[in-house]
């Protein structure tokens, strides 16, 4: 997704160090190692082991590739020093391999285990969870992460289902297909889901894939750990599908001090927690700020070859450090 515009905003050294959070087959790194020089260093990482195998074809000595989710970029920070990053790339959600193969669970076009996690050796699957959710958890959900105006009414029915499972009085909810159609079923008795070129259960998976690979605090992590892995005038490109990612990376590169100051008069308790979120990040050199480079959506060309960017945003902040006086 938007690979032209994220490696010329990226790149300003070629043989500088380089980051690629998230190698899914490997597009932007491939592309990130053809603009670098003889000195240019990339090291990938990914939380999903099937991406990690794909990585070894890569022989370039320029390239490592690691096992590891955002929450592991402070890894990288203690083995090459502070603020020894040129350039960041994040491409969040779901990669098409995963969503394109019917065993990771993650789509409905084609019947699978209904699995849905990025890294299947942690946490539970959305089957799982499903299994054992309660009707409001579930709801909040389906409403927060999905946007689903009758988050209630699937709720109410998934839970059901569930239940009557566990009494022997009906089938596991084990299946993406199965999923999906008790969610279309929902829909179509409150004349819902009926939004030309997607399928009803389109809201309702995005929302269970999100909370079930806690994206969302994954992101946290990453705009947390970039400041202390970018140089002075390091750059950190996120692509972005929905408006819940995209606006978290928005405020992100935001000047934290306009940031604080909007907080005030949302009352104590939120307005001492957003300066937790959007803090300057510490460093033996002084304070860190965000400078917003642009905001890119993919070409007509991309978009002819690649319908699924249509909703991608790239978004790119240069972190500058403020020296200490």
């Amino acid at each position: 997704m938007l690979l032209r515009e994220t490696i010329e905003a990226i790149v300003q050294d070629p043989d500088g160090l380089y980051i690629d959070a998230t190698f899914g087959r490997g597009g932007h790194s491939r592309a990130l190692l053809a603009r670098l020089g003889p000195a240019g260093r990339l090291v990938a990482i990914d939380r999903d082991p099937e991406a990690i195998e794909a990585a070894r074809c890569i022989r370039d000595p320029r390239f490592s590739i690691r096992h590891m989710d955002f929450q592991g970029l402070g890894q990288l920070a203690s083995e090459f020093g502070a603020h020894a990053v040129e350039g960041i790339i994040a491409d969040l959600g779901v990669s098409s391999p995963q969503l394109d193969e019917p065993h990771r669970g993650f789509g409905f076009q084609r019947d699978g285990p209904l699995d849905m996690r990025m890294d299947p050796s942690q946490g539970r699957a959305a089957a799982e969870w499903l299994s054992e959710v309660s009707v409001d958890d579930l709801e909040e959900v389906l409403r927060n992460y999905g946007d689903e105006r009758h988050a209630r009414a699937i709720a109410q029915s998934i839970v059901s289902r569930c239940t009557d499972a566990h009494r022997g009085e009906a089938e596991p909810l084990v299946r993406t297909g199965q999923l999906a159609a008790l969610i279309a079923s929902v829909l179509r008795r409150r004349g819902g889901g009926k939004t030309p070129g997607h399928h009803p259960a389109t809201r309702s998976f995005q929302a269970i894939r999100i909370h079930i690979n806690d994206e969302l605090s994954q992101l946290e992590a990453l705009l947390k750990a970039a400041p202390r892995l970018l140089r002075n005038g390091g750059r950190l490109g996120v692509i972005s599908f929905h408006s819940l990612e995209d606006r978290r990376v928005k405020q992100a590169f935001q000047p934290s001090a306009q940031r604080v100051d909007r907080a005030i008069g949302m009352g104590r308790a939120r307005h001492a927690m957003l300066r937790t979120l959007v803090a300057p990040a510490p460093s033996s050199r002084g304070h860190g700020v965000w400078k917003s480079i642009g905001r890119f959506r993919a070409a007509d060309e991309e978009l002819s070859e690649n319908p699924r960017a249509r909703s991608a945003i790239l978004r790119v902040g240069q972190h500058q450090l403020e020296r200490s006086e």
